[in-house]
């Protein structure tokens, strides 16, 4: 699933290509991808004559602002955007396309049919299910510290599901979850509020620097993940234990190990990422 440095990567990509664009069309090949209350038929024939006026980001999500409109688009497992001429033949699993006004369409593909785009009126995407309790973006202007250590001592669930349900901080997925832990070298099973205030503060900065050095890296390339403009990530050769099961520890030379948590495949160091039975969560 692209997690915030990827999706972050498709918005400026799709900023270079396609910001400014009007739309004089739109295609809509598979109804369950538009959801909310403006369905297919009022959500093409109302973004005709609307202009691209900027692409933004929140956490996962993008953020269409168009002239009348705004929406929200979230990739899920496998949806990515293409520009093409508009006389080129539909890809497979294309479902949505956006024809443009200077001959060029923006497409929507997505081999799973999961993600989904959500109309809205300009100034209501908060509103909508996912944004509403979405948490700070991972980076220090926004990311309190003293939040974050509040938020983390009143819960006693494990610390990976945890920061995976992006109402303590937004964007971070399976892949970035396991790399935070493994700098910050806290196991995915600890109770979050077992952490001591030098592990948070570690934690916390953590989870600043592996974003950062993704976004710049353009993202992981894990499968079929391409950005906008039809590159692949370059952050999978920086990963220190996400999809390493039995290679060496950079730090230490243990072999990563592989677990479940909250029913997610999880990587970890044993030895860089300790576990005891007194700071310890049965596993999910």
């Amino acid at each position: 699933m692209p997690e915030l440095p990827e999706v972050e990567t498709v918005r400026q990509g799709l900023l270079k290509l396609v910001k400014g664009s009007t739309i004089i069309g739109v295609d809509v090949y598979w109804d369950r991808i538009i959801s909310g209350e403006i369905h297919s038929e009022d959500f093409a024939s109302q973004l005709i004559g609307n202009r691209i006026i900027d692409i933004n980001r929140r956490g996962k999500y993008l953020l269409f602002n168009f002239s009348h409109w705004s929406m929200i688009s979230h990739l899920r497992m496998e949806g990515k955007y293409e520009v093409s001429e508009t006389n080129e033949p539909l890809k497979k699993h294309t479902h949505i396309v956006f024809h443009l006004s200077d001959g060029r369409d923006l497409r929507y593909l997505d081999v799973r049919k999961f993600g989904r785009m959500t109309l809205v009126p300009k100034g209501e995407e908060f509103t909508v299910a996912g944004l509403k309790t979405i948490g700070p973006e991972p980076i220090s202007e926004t990311f309190d510290l003293t939040f974050f250590k509040k938020i983390l001592k009143q819960k006693s669930r494990a610390i990976k599901p945890l920061l995976l349900e992006q109402k303590v901080v937004a964007g971070l997925g399976n892949i970035y979850v396991d790399e935070a832990l493994f700098e910050a070298e806290i196991h995915p099973l600890r109770p979050a509020h077992s952490l001591r205030p030098k592990e948070v503060e570690q934690l916390h900065q953590s989870i600043i620097d592996v974003l950062r050095k993704a976004v710049l890296a353009g993202g992981t390339t894990i499968r079929s993940y391409k950005h906008a403009l039809g590159k692949v990530g370059n952050f999978q050769v920086e990963l220190h234990v996400y999809g390493k099961t039995n290679e060496p520890c950079t730090n230490c030379g243990t072999p990563i190990k592989k677990i479940k948590v909250a029913q997610r495949g999880t990587h970890i160091c044993t030895n860089c990422q300790k576990l005891t039975t007194k700071n310890s969560l049965p596993r999910s």
